[in-house]
């Protein structure tokens, strides 16, 4: 990031509501202890999905990609209050990091953490779900797309998250690079899809919001 860019943020930052405190220490225990912490969603891109949740006010969340639990809890934050969020996370190794925190913030039972491959675990979760923010394997994010699409309620919405992928997407990837073709594959998946309406945020890596019809 430039200076500006930097500058910007910091600017963006001091004008929004602060990060919750249980939430600064997720993200700093996040950058201590794992391997990619830039993975976590953040306190910007968090505010930006609890508001959004506000919005819809879901009664039913799937999120693909669990990590540290900061996406799933910030999503919570906005759901009915009848309402349930489906997570899932492949990394058995960190699955204690996200319960223990949504123990904290008393969502225990709103929030379900399932773990393993999400491609199997899809098909065994019902829906219909209001919202599905969409952060896993890069790679995976077609098969995803058309494993949980059908159980989106009409009117239903989903977040993608990464679909600018550092810029990557305007560039000839390499043959190995698996991630850049998945989200490449994926963009033009739904560029062509007329059963939602889309449109792209360039926050971050890219989210992208799509309405089912």
């Amino acid at each position: 990031m430039t200076a500006y860019d930097l500058d910007l943020e910091k600017y963006i930052l001091d004008h929004i509501d602060k990060e919750d405190e249980m939430l600064l220490e997720l993200n700093r225990l996040t950058h201590l202890k794992m391997v990619h912490p830039r993975m976590v969603s953040g306190h910007l891109q968090g505010k930006i999905l609890r508001m959004f949740s506000m919005m819809v006010r879901p009664e039913r969340i799937l999120e693909i990609g669990t990590f540290t639990g900061y996406s799933a809890i910030c999503l919570a934050q906005g759901m009915s209050e009848t309402g349930h969020l489906h997570t899932i996370e492949i990394n058995d190794e960190i699955a204690d990091i996200p319960l223990k925190y949504f123990e904290k913030f008393g969502f225990s039972s709103k929030i379900t953490l399932h773990v393993g491959d999400a491609k199997e675990i899809i098909p065994d979760i019902d829906g219909p779900f209001d919202l599905v923010f969409m952060d896993g394997e890069k790679s995976e994010y077609v098969e995803y797309y058309r494993l949980f699409f059908d159980k989106v309620k009409p009117g239903g919405f989903i977040i993608a998250d990464n679909v600018l992928w550092n810029g990557k997407v305007l560039q000839n990837e390499a043959s190995n690079d698996y991630f850049t073709k998945g989200i490449k594959m994926f963009n033009n998946l739904v560029r062509e899809d007329v059963r939602i309406e889309k449109v792209i945020l360039p926050i971050r890596d890219g989210l992208m919001l799509l309405r089912k019809k």
